[in-house]
């Protein structure tokens, strides 16, 4: 469903679905209790200015009687968002895709406190190009290659390439190197995970058939680390990150695998050691094959 608000500031406006039945007697009372963390009045202020709109681009009143629109759409109020001090690094761009090198801590998309500082965000607004948009994610703490559709008419046939699994994924990850540890590679890890509602964590269901399986291979070692190249077959949330935990070797710097620890401020010192290396894929526009490698590296990995 397209919005009837343009991207403003490179963030595009949020979609609300309203029950059209129920004990609001309007659309601002049902939204005052679903966000009953903010100040009542100021949300149906929001209203008399305007800023809630039906799926036509009409403005709502705060007398609006509930039912009259299943949906409405409004722009989040930014948040005041700490600054992260890396830049997202142009690899590709023509008219239809573009490609970059995403640095640790900025997330993909905007999410809770990170809005302008996400990668969508930035690069909307150095392309000046509000149509951009992922064709698949990488986790805020993961660096590396990311990919992005320019314009909607082409959008669905790079995404095509994730959910048929017709892209080669190359990932390299450092971690510590476990005490007796001794190379089992090159080896592959499978096991069923699920993402549950409400949990930061994925869960690992041994009794369930396999969903997830990567390739683990060594590219190097010392006394400290060990150092992995992982071919993903699929793309579980946090897929590499349990299945490395998984065979004792959890990835450096991770605060949720093998261990959910208190979340802290990010150490940008300390980096999660989860690198996006390599994309390889025939191109389904042009038919051509397409390559794209990382400029970045691991900072803890053996020198």
């Amino acid at each position: 469903m397209r919005s009837p608000l343009p991207v403003r500031d490179g963030v595009g406006a949020t979609r609300l679905h309203v029950p059209l039945s129920g004990p609001w007697p309007t659309v601002s009372a049902y939204m005052v209790e679903r966000f009953f963390h903010l100040e009542p009045e100021s949300l149906r202020e929001r209203f008399d200015r305007g800023e809630i709109v039906a799926a036509d681009g009409s403005a709502l009143t705060r007398d609006t009687a509930l039912g009259a629109e299943e949906f409405v759409w409004y722009y989040r109020e930014p948040p005041v968002e700490v600054g992260i001090p890396f830049d997202v690094e142009i690899l590709h761009q023509d008219e239809d895709l573009v490609v970059v090198d995403k640095p640790h801590f900025l997330p993909t998309t905007p999410a809770g406190k990170y809005v302008q500082n996400s990668a969508l965000v930035r690069l909307r607004r150095a392309l000046d190009n509000p149509d951009l948009a992922p064709v698949h994610r990488l986790d805020r703490a993961t660096a590396g290659l990311l990919m992005f559709s320019a314009r909607p008419q082409t959008r669905g046939a790079y995404q095509m390439l994730f959910q048929d699994r017709a892209i080669e994924k190359v990932y390299e990850a450092v971690s510590a190197r476990p005490d007796g540890w001794e190379a089992p590679f090159p080896l592959t890890v499978r096991m069923h995970i699920e993402k549950l509602r409400g949990q930061v964590c994925v869960e690992v269901d041994p009794a369930r058939e396999a969903n997830s399986e990567t390739l683990i291979e060594l590219i190097d070692a010392d006394d400290d680390v060990i150092h992995t190249l992982l071919r993903p077959h699929t793309g579980k949330m946090h897929q590499l990150r349990v299945h490395l935990a998984s065979i004792g070797a959890g990835i450096l710097h991770d605060n949720l695998y093998p261990i959910l620890t208190d979340e802290t401020p990010d150490d940008h010192e300390r980096p999660l050691q989860l690198l996006a290396r390599e994309l390889r894929f025939v191109d389904p526009l042009s038919g051509r094959q397409r390559e794209f490698v990382t400029r970045r590296r691991l900072q803890y990995a053996p020198r």
